[in-house]
């Protein structure tokens, strides 16, 4: 069960490293307004706020890619609390902005929180 639960947290760090690219470089092409739906001159307006959502997603990964290489009891408590941090986001954003993110963030971040903790 350890291993599932460092695959899935794995990633999820994954996950929030392609966020980051998305919304800190790839916002203003073709993936980013695919993501957002937003016409050129939406995407050109909002990037500033993409880029640094896209920073905070790198923050998260970051993070569970410490929580993966710390040694216990360390690496067990920050991966809860980061996948806490990916779970409130993800729920937040989800209730706020787009329901896709309940999915796309929420999700992964409960399931390899539930996984991390089952692990213990």
């Amino acid at each position: 069960m350890e291993t599932t639960a460092n695959v899935l947290v794995g990633l999820v760090a994954a996950l929030h490293a392609y966020f980051l690219v998305l919304e800190m470089f790839l916002w203003e092409r073709r993936p980013g307004r695919k993501l957002s739906g937003f016409d050129a001159a939406m995407a050109r307006a909002t990037a500033p706020l993409a880029a640094n959502q896209g920073l905070y997603n790198g923050f998260l990964a970051a993070g569970l890619i410490w929580a993966l290489i710390a040694e216990d009891p360390t690496g067990f408590r920050v991966q809860v609390f980061f996948l806490i941090c990916v779970l409130i986001a993800g729920l937040y954003g989800g209730l706020t902005t787009n329901r896709r993110i309940l999915m796309a963030q929420a999700a992964p971040g409960a399931l390899a929180l539930t996984a991390v903790l089952l692990a213990r």
